[in-house]
């Protein structure tokens, strides 16, 4: 086995201390012939660390194939100095591929009492709103406007590693090892993309919503609600994204949110609908306390689907149980509507109830 130690130039581009003490993390990444702990070979770990007077690189290389236990023997037992593992889909991959070596190897290295913190779990249920077409990193870099051309990837180098434990040669062995170094030099540069899931896990001030009516000349026009919020995470790129009637955009530490509201006529869904009648002519329920009095042709049992009043006005979409009663276009629509006054917002935790169940909302869409 080879050991590799020296400083590194690890910029500080996202505020570690929102995951721990910097002394408490340590990135790491490695390096395999395969996908499998149970059937490849790993010959490579390097991590990245902070000693309390600056960023410092170490690998560890297994120069022959028997070295694979050495390796895993002085990974566990440097990484015990921790408390926070950070990586790249490493919950999937990494963590699971050491686990399984040491399995194949007879070794009891476990885990155990490690946090771990994945940027690829972490961002994940981000992918649609931030428009990343992959979850791979290269598509997070380029959301983030790195330019970063990797001249070999991590599969093209298993032949090099092959390569190498037959020849040994120098050149072999400096770009197995840089490799390594520049995948981990490149975590800095997309750990801000951990900033939009601190932006809607903390508080958020929201201002006083306004109502802009617009001309409303055509029947189809209907107002809009502006929710303008800050919080205290800003983000690194600015970001607009759209879905039914809201449209959200982020930029620095602010969130804007423009919901179209409704116009027109919806339905109010009794829940007990066991209890009510439904009237054809007047295309509504009653209950059964006042419907024994209407003629027998002119009423019918009401199901869930019938068992409604219809209230006409100016509707605000709501994005969870925000307001009661609630409104909605027809039994199975999926959104609900509540009656739109001035007062909705009135309380100083509405805005931000509101803010949060939108949020939600548009992350499952």
């Amino acid at each position: 086995m080879i050991t590799i130690k020296h400083p590194i130039d690890f910029p500080e581009t996202y505020p570690l201390d929102r995951i721990g003490p910097k002394e408490q993390l340590l990135f790491f990444d490695i390096e395999t012939t395969g996908f499998s702990g149970d059937t490849s070979q790993l010959y490579l770990i390097g991590c990245v660390y902070h000693d309390g007077f600056g960023w410092k690189l170490i690998q560890w290389f297994a120069d022959t194939r028997q070295a694979e236990s050495e390796l895993l023997d002085a990974f566990f037992a440097f990484m015990k100095r921790f408390k926070t593992l950070i990586h790249f889909n490493g919950d999937r991959f990494d963590i699971p591929y050491l686990e399984k070596c040491c399995c194949r190897l007879g070794l009891s290295h476990s885990f155990e009492g490690m946090e771990s913190m994945d940027i690829y779990k972490k961002i994940r249920p981000y992918r649609k709103l931030l428009g990343l077409e992959s979850m791979k990193q290269k598509a997070i870099e380029q959301f983030l406007g790195i330019s970063r051309e990797d001249k070999y990837t991590g599969g093209q180098l298993i032949e090099v590693y092959r390569d190498y434990l037959h020849t040994h040669e120098k050149s072999l062995y400096d770009l197995l090892i840089l490799h390594n170094e520049d995948d981990l030099k490149g975590m800095p540069a997309i750990l801000p993309i951990l900033s939009y899931a601190d932006f809607f896990s903390s508080p958020l001030f929201p201002q006083a919503p306004e109502l802009w009516e617009g001309d409303c000349t055509e029947p189809t026009d209907t107002p809009l609600l502006h929710l303008m919020g800050t919080g205290s995470v800003s983000v690194p790129v600015p970001l607009e994204y759209s879905s039914g009637p809201v449209s959200l955009e982020l930029y620095e530490n602010k969130a804007v949110c423009t919901i179209r509201l409704c116009r027109g006529c919806l339905k109010y869904f009794y829940p007990d609908y066991k209890d009510y009648y439904y009237l054809p002519f007047e295309d509504t329920a009653v209950h059964k306390s006042v419907g024994e009095y209407v003629d027998r042709s002119a009423r019918k049992k009401a199901t869930a689907r019938t068992c409604y009043t219809k209230k006409e006005g100016l509707f605000l979409p709501q994005f969870g149980p925000f307001k009661e009663p609630s409104f909605r276009e027809d039994y199975k629509s999926p959104l609900t509507y509540v009656l739109y006054d001035d007062s909705l917002f009135s309380q100083p935790q509405a805005a931000d109830t509101y803010f949060s169940q939108l949020f939600c909302w548009l992350l499952e869409q």
